[in-house]
């Protein structure tokens, strides 16, 4: 099916993902459109061969004439910094949740065939369940996850309601090449980052018991293409690797791939960062989706993309001493 479309719009389209996401697009031969605010992103200068748009996308005429001649859009666009959505939570709903209304407000007055709206793992708040599938209750304990929740809702209940031709991917912890390390949060870049500077990991939460689900940003875009492509819409689909990874298990692999044995520092009394993180991938996996990185193979190139004292981390973590997330 994605051979049926041929312009193609990204909202968020400088930042992290959007960027590996539409170099794939132009290598599939894609007319690629951006909408960005920058207010995130690297660098403000667009992949060669695509048409930007900097606006924000709670511009409602801007973005209603950005997307008029669009055949499939991704929605990528977001506050992805947790962080961020604690200390500024309104920020973090216009953005994730307002933005998104109006932005799909604008996809249903348009011609646009196909929506993929890219939400995030958080909306399942602490796992209840190992591994988590879709059908996992949704009690996000931190202000991000509510607002990506509030926005797949919201596409969702457009689609029943107004026929808004969506489906929504829930990426897992994505890392690679490209991360903003003011606004990046996931562990295997930030421990990385530390690491590639002589300083000590800083691991909050038990470092045995506390785990997740790595997925490398080019095996996200594979998932976000296949549903693009394969899926029935309306429907939600997990995207990860599948595989669980303990902290110990990732700076054991830093040191693997690095040939220096990491020094850590571990924060073990922040209880709340210490849940196990892992997705059922299988429902995405009927359509086809196979991840290509392992940690290993990621956490090398990484490390080889950053080389030697790479900007230094810069976003602190959620959690702090006392703070507490579901009862």
């Amino acid at each position: 099916m994605l051979e049926e479309y041929d312009k193609v719009l990204v909202s968020g389209g400088l930042g992290f993902v959007g960027r590996h996401l539409t170099s794939a697009l132009l290598f599939l031969g894609k007319e690629v459109a951006i909408i960005d605010n920058a207010r995130t992103a690297t660098s403000i200068s667009a992949p060669s061969g695509t048409t930007l748009h900097l606006l924000d996308i709670r511009e409602v005429d801007a973005v209603a004439e950005a997307v008029d001649d669009a055949d499939l859009v991704f929605h990528v666009a977001a506050n992805a910094n947790g962080t961020l959505s604690v200390t500024q939570p309104r920020l973090d709903f216009e953005i994730n949740a307002l933005g998104t209304l109006i932005f799909a407000e604008a996809l249903l007055k348009a011609s646009v065939r196909r929506v993929v709206y890219v939400s995030s793992a958080s909306v399942y708040g602490t796992p209840r369940k190992f591994p988590m599938d879709e059908d996992h209750p949704t009690r996000p304990f931190v202000p991000y996850g509510a607002s990506k929740l509030s926005g797949e809702i919201t596409c969702l209940a457009l689609h029943r309601a107004c026929g808004l031709p969506v489906v929504v991917g829930r990426p897992f912890c994505v890392y690679g090449p490209g991360e903003n390390p003011h606004e990046a949060m996931v562990e295997v870049g930030r421990f990385l980052r530390w690491h590639l500077n002589h300083q000590p990991i800083q691991i909050v939460g038990d470092i045995d018991r506390k785990t997740r689900d790595f997925v490398h940003v080019t095996d996200l875009v594979q998932g976000l293409l296949t549903i693009a492509d394969r899926a029935e819409l309306g429907e939600v689909f997990n995207i990860g690797s599948g595989t669980e990874v303990s902290m110990r298990d990732l700076v054991n692999t830093i040191g693997e791939a690095t040939g220096v044995t990491p020094e850590v520092s571990v924060i073990p009394e922040i209880e709340d960062d210490t849940y196990r993180l892992v997705g059922d991938i299988s429902k995405l996996q009927g359509l086809g989706y196979r991840p290509a990185v392992s940690l290993a193979e990621g956490v090398r190139d990484l490390a080889d993309h950053l080389g030697a004292n790479p900007e230094l981390p810069g976003s602190p973590t959620i959690f702090s001493r006392g703070q507490h997330g579901e009862s």
